[in-house]
């Protein structure tokens, strides 16, 4: 398996759902922004609906932050509108639901099932630069934590700020981090 940080995002082109209208969205929408790819197997499911409400609670702090999410599935733009209109849960959310119905995107992060034509549940965090910064794939029965993914996005974003630093285990903004040095070794 080809290792995916630090790959850089791949063009594409597909239909999303979002604030209530069908858009475009490319691969030129995304850069020089931070961005969340956030893959999940199906609309109208079951583990799928919990996840992308955690991520519409927290939208708002990510925005705040620079941060633009992106929900993924193979369904079409059709279904995500459908769902959205259908489910009180799924109304409350505010970012791009992309529809990547001939696999593309979920090929090129690896989290697609080709025997399904569905991807697992997968989370990848992109800098402005569009590399892959954060990759965690789940399998489909795993339900994300939206708390954690926004820690480990403050991690990513201080280290791309802060040259030479680096977060420990269980960082939060504003505590301490580290700087790697031969002084250190051993010593942690």
């Amino acid at each position: 398996m080809k290792p995916i940080i630090n790959l850089q995002l791949p063009e594409f082109k597909v239909q999303a759902y979002h604030n209530g209208a069908f858009k475009t969205v490319t691969h030129e929408d995304v850069k020089g922004k931070w961005a969340i790819f956030f893959f999940y197997p199906a609309d109208f499911t079951f583990v799928c609906p919990t996840e992308l409400v955690d991520v519409a609670d927290k939208y708002d702090q990510l925005r705040a932050m620079g941060v633009e999410v992106y929900s993924v599935s193979t369904d079409s733009h059709f279904v995500h509108k459908a769902w959205h209109d259908a489910s009180e849960s799924i109304r409350k959310i505010k970012y791009p639901m992309l529809a990547d119905t001939v696999g593309v995107l979920s090929r090129a992060f690896g989290v697609m099932i080709e025997e399904e034509g569905m991807a697992y549940r997968g989370t990848f965090l992109l800098n402005p630069e569009g590399q892959v910064k954060i990759a965690e794939i789940h399998d489909n029965g795993i339900g994300r934590n939206a708390d954690e993914l926004l820690r480990k996005v403050e991690a990513a974003q201080f280290v791309a700020t802060h040259d030479g630093e680096v977060c420990p285990a269980k960082w939060k903004k504003g505590e301490e981090t580290l700087k790697p040095s031969i002084d250190l070794v051993g010593k942690i």
